[in-house]
C-alpha cells in the first residue's frame, strides 16, 4: 500500500518549521482548490468500490458551493484520478463513477481509503 499524503495539520507544522527565507510561494491552502468547472488530470488510477451504505454528491470542484454532477452511491465502482486541497482545508478527489460514467470532485472524508493518493498539482 502507498503511503498516505500529510494531514493539513502536519503539512502546518512543517510550513512553520522553513525559514522565512525560503519560502517559494505564498499561495495557501485557500487558492489551491478546484474552482467549479474545473477537472483533476489523471495521475492515481486506483479503483475502489463505494462503501455500502454511503452515498455522495459529485460535485464540478472541490467546494459544496459547486453544482451537483451526479452520485457516487454504495457499491459504485470508483476510479481516483486525483486530490486536491479545499477552502477550508479538507482534501477532495476527482474521480470517475464507472457505473454511469460521471466525473466530479468528492469530499475525501467520504470515499474509501480517504480519497486518491496523488495530489492534482492545484
Amino acid at each position: 500500500m502507498r503511503e498516505r499524503r500529510l494531514s493539513s495539520a502536519a503539512l502546518t507544522v512543517a510550513a512553520l518549521a522553513v525559514p522565512a527565507g525560503l519560502v517559494l510561494g505564498t499561495a495557501g491552502l485557500a487558492s489551491a482548490n478546484a474552482s467549479c468547472g474545473q477537472s483533476g488530470p489523471f495521475y492515481d488510477g486506483t479503483t475502489v468500490t463505494m462503501t455500502a451504505g454511503v452515498s455522495a454528491n459529485m460535485r464540478s470542484g472541490s467546494s459544496t458551493g459547486c453544482a451537483v454532477r451526479g452520485w457516487a452511491d454504495q457499491r459504485d465502482t470508483l476510479v481516483y484520478y486525483c486530490y486536491t486541497w479545499a477552502a477550508d482545508g479538507s482534501t477532495w478527489t476527482y474521480l470517475r463513477n464507472a457505473h454511469d460514467g460521471t466525473y466530479g470532485w468528492v469530499k475525501d472524508s467520504l470515499l474509501p481509503n480517504n480519497g486518491a493518493y496523488d495530489h492534482c498539482g492545484f
